[in-house]
C-alpha cells in the first residue's frame, strides 16, 4: 500500500473499507454476514484508522473493484473465475490491489485452482512465522491462530507475491471470518474471537504499511 494513502486514512480524509468479493461458481461468497462490519469496527476502535461501518460488495467486472484496494473473499463452496475476470484480477493486483482469501471450510480446492489461473508461475507459499504480517500490530509468534477446528489441521497462512509484494494472503484451516461474527452466531469463546479480530487487524495494517 502507498504510504500516502495510509497518511490520508490516519488524517481522517478517507474512510477505509473492505470490498467483499462476489465471485461466480456457486460458492456462498456472502457467508459470515456480520464478520466484516465487526472487523471494521475493531479497526476504528483500536487504531488511528477511520474505517467505514460496513464493507461494500464488489464484483470483479465492476469498475468499482479498483476503488477498493483491499478485498476479501470467503465461502464453503465452489469458486470460478472467467477468462475475463482472470485478466481483470491480474491488472488489479499489478495496480496495487490486495486480496485476503479466508477459507470457510470448503473452498480450498477450487480457490487454489482458480488462483493458479491468475498467477500460473507464482505458487502459494506458506509464510514463515516471522513474516511481518504476524507482528504488524499484534504479536503472533506462532503464526496464524486456529479459530475453528474443522479437520483439526494446523492453521496456515499462504501468500502469493507479485514483484516482491504480497498481493494475496490465504488463511487456511483458521476461519478468521467465523471468529469475527457476532458472538451468538458460533458461540466462540471470547479469547478465540479476540485472536481472530487481532489477526484481522494485523492483515489490514500490514497491507496499509507495505
Amino acid at each position: 500500500m502507498n504510504l500516502l494513502f495510509l497518511a490520508v486514512l490516519i488524517l481522517g480524509q478517507y474512510d477505509f473499507t473492505i470490498g467483499r468479493l462476489k465471485y461466480g461458481g456457486g460458492g456462498d461468497w456472502y457467508a459470515n454476514p456480520s464478520s466484516l462490519s465487526n472487523l471494521l469496527n475493531a479497526i476504528s476502535e483500536r487504531t488511528t484508522i477511520r474505517a467505514a461501518p460496513r464493507e461494500e460488495v464488489v464484483e470483479i467486472t465492476d469498475a468499482k473493484l479498483f476503488e477498493h484496494p483491499y478485498i476479501y473473499m470467503t465461502g464453503h463452496g465452489n469458486v470460478r473465475f472467467t477468462d475475463e475476470e482472470v485478466k481483470i484480477l491480474r491488472t488489479y493486483f499489478a495496480a496495487g490491489g490486495f486480496l485476503h482469501a479466508d477459507d470457510n471450510y470448503g473452498m480450498d480446492t477450487t480457490f487454489r485452482r482458480e488462483v493458479k489461473k491468475i498467477f500460473p508461475d507464482s505458487p502459494l507459499v506458506e509464510l514463515p512465522f516471522d513474516h511481518p504480517i504476524y507482528n504488524s500490530f499484534y504479536e503472533f509468534p506462532n503464526g496464524l491462530p486456529k479459530i475453528h477446528e474443522h479437520d483439526g489441521k494446523p492453521a496456515q497462512g499462504f501468500g502469493i507475491f507479485y514483484e516482491n509484494r504480497l498481493v494475496i494472503f490465504y488463511t487456511y484451516e483458521s476461519d478468521l471470518g467465523d471468529g469475527w461474527e457476532d458472538p451468538d452466531v458460533h458461540n466462540d469463546p471470547q479469547e478465540k474471537r479476540e485472536q481472530a479480530l487481532r489477526m484481522g487487524i494485523n492483515i489490514v495494517i500490514y497491507y496499509l504499511t507495505h
